[in-house]
């Protein structure tokens, strides 16, 4: 998209814009873009449609809080400073509008290198990082953040209550957001506190998760931007993570010019000098953007009527009544939506979760929202999240996914795939904007496993006295006939084939220190399923010794060594 934008304000409209509107509302709708957390849309996630507004809670990163509608400037051979109508601030135009304050702008390349190792698929640009950062904060208020990259002081949203805005009753007690009544977003990238939840990253390596740190944040949006497997190279997936960060076409536009923008070339400025904006899309142009420190405003008084005269003298009486005015009929009651019928959650014939480490589970988690007569309710969002010590995550690698029950009340999570941590974990199902009881399901993750060994090599295992063997034993496992890669295994040098136990004399190999031990413990075989043991050595005793191997899933296989005096 090589089209400039000039500064238009909410609601101004130009061939260019209108072409971004077009491209965002084709991708927003085409074949594979679902409703995501909270109801925004998202591309490639294996989920049915919903409707986004359903509930009571708002969409995704943001809650679809205010942002700053202030476009990027058309290139100036002259720029010049101007001042904000309202706030006396100084706004820079032009090539100034490029300049992206050090710490922030650091904080956005680090994320982009960490996403570029993790998920390199996802192909995230940091300058998109910076377009959101610019509409959603001002780029941290021009920079305002201390050399580890916190604000000095928090970056606020308005309460989500309802008026004007999405209602979100408070998630998180105030934890994040100081408002134990309604949430707010919170911190540089807008996050609101229930997606911070889960989606919070530790950015500059502090051991914390903050949302008011800007390393923190942008790692953290840079994760939810590539949810999904999304290839973010793509336009339209890349129009479905934006669109997923804030439900908005103006908010996607708005982005896009700015990565536009940023691409043709940025500077490093100073910290807490870079430009503001100063429009916001909850208030008309001139009015103070949406980020704001906590502070409680005071209630303007209601103004006086004007008084009337007495006849024939000064003083003032009561104003004059107005005719009563007719009322209006009370309007029809709102009818709730799905979401606040709902009553429980009931399984939906899962089976039992199980898979070997490393592979998807041949179970889907299932669940069914029903009302208080059991009946199953469609569009509701139900959010399956990974609990425990597992490195298990659903299909696209993340630990949470929202999904919206269809037409018969179900929703199935996304597959499991198993990680190499072996053991239990727990994944929960739970209805997005109602406190309710969730459902828990119990996974487990077993070893990897080996039903064959063999050798890679008929060689005679020889040694003299004293000696070392010549060959090292190599192995190779398979299960079900394929490679058994990454299997568990010991081997031991036992005292017969009928006494499994570990002897005292012949054959042995060496520890780190040199010291002789007969078994080894804490083997793996490789992604070709090979296991190659360490050399072997003899002491004084002769004759025919057996060394024993056994893997994860029974596989064993026993392999003679021969100590014999050389031939004279």
């Amino acid at each position: 998209m090589a089209a400039h934008f000039g500064r238009l304000r909410k609601g101004a409209t130009t061939t260019a814009v209108a072409a971004v509107a077009v491209a965002a509302l084709s991708a927003s709708q085409a074949p594979g873009v679902t409703t995501d957390d909270l109801g925004r849309q998202a591309a490639g996630a294996a989920q049915p449609s919903g409707d986004a507004n359903t509930g009571g809670a708002g969409g995704g990163a943001t809650g679809d809080s205010p942002y700053y509608t202030d476009l990027p400037p058309l290139k100036s051979p002259n720029p010049s400073p101007s001042a904000s109508p309202t706030t006396g601030t100084t706004v820079s135009v032009g090539e100034a509008e490029a300049g992206i304050p050090a710490t922030v702008l650091d904080a956005y390349k680090k994320a982009e290198a960490e996403l570029r190792a993790s998920k390199p698929g996802c192909n995230l640009p940091w300058q998109l990082l910076a377009a959101i950062g610019k509409v959603e904060s001002g780029q941290a208020r021009g920079g305002r953040v201390d050399a580890s990259g916190t604000t000095y002081s928090p970056i606020l949203g308005p309460k989500l209550d309802g008026n004007g805005f999405a209602l979100i009753a408070d998630t998180d007690h105030g934890a994040y957001d100081g408002d134990p009544a309604y949430d707010r977003a919170v911190g540089p990238m807008q996050f609101i506190p229930s997606t911070w939840e889960w989606a919070g990253r530790d950015g500059n390596g502090d051991g914390k998760k903050d949302p008011n740190n800007v390393y923190d944040a942008a790692l953290a949006a840079g994760h939810y931007l590539c949810r999904f497997d999304r290839d973010l190279s793509v336009q339209s997936q890349m129009n479905a993570a934006i669109l997923n960060y804030n439900n908005s076409t103006e908010y996607l536009n708005t982005v896009l010019s700015w990565l536009e923008y940023y691409r043709k070339g940025t500077h490093e400025v100073p910290d807490g000098t870079g430009t503001l904006p100063s429009h916001s899309s909850n208030s008309d142009p001139g009015a103070s953007p949406s980020p704001t420190t906590p502070a409680t405003p005071s209630t303007p008084s209601t103004p006086s009527a004007p008084s009337t005269p007495k006849q024939g003298g000064g003083g003032s009486t009561s104003p004059t009544p107005k005719p009563p005015t007719p009322s209006s009929p009370a309007p029809s009651p709102t009818p709730p939506t799905p979401t606040q019928t709902v009553d429980h959650l009931e399984d939906a014939n899962t089976g039992k979760l199980t898979a070997t480490a490393g592979s998807a589970f041949g179970t889907k988690v299932a669940v069914r929202a029903e009302s208080k007569a059991s009946k199953g309710l469609a569009k509701v969002r139900v959010r399956f999240t990974i609990i425990g010590d597992t490195d298990a995550t659903f299909t696209g690698g993340e630990s949470v996914a929202t999904v919206v029950t269809g037409s018969a009340g179900t929703a199935t999570a996304p597959a499991l795939v198993a990680g190499e941590k072996t053991g239990d974990f727990t994944v929960r199902a739970t209805v997005v904007g109602r406190v309710l009881g969730g459902l828990d399901y119990t996974a487990t993750v077993t070893p990897r496993q080996a039903d064959t060994l063999t050798r890679t090599s008929d060689t005679a295992l020889t040694c003299v006295p004293g000696g070392e063997f010549a060959d090292q034993v190599e192995l190779k496992a398979t299960y079900k006939g394929a490679v058994a890669g990454k299997v568990a295994a010991t081997a031991t040098l036992i005292k017969s084939a009928d006494d499994a136990t570990e002897n005292d004399k012949g054959p042995y190999f060496k520890d780190a220190d040199g010291k002789t031990i007969r078994t080894l413990t804490d083997l793996t075989t490789d992604a070709d399923g090979v296991l190659k043991l360490p050399k072997l050595y003899a002491d004084d005793a002769t004759g025919t010794f057996l060394l024993r191997v056994n893997t994860t899933g029974g596989a064993v296989l026993t392999v003679e060594l021969k100590v014999a005096a050389a031939a004279s």
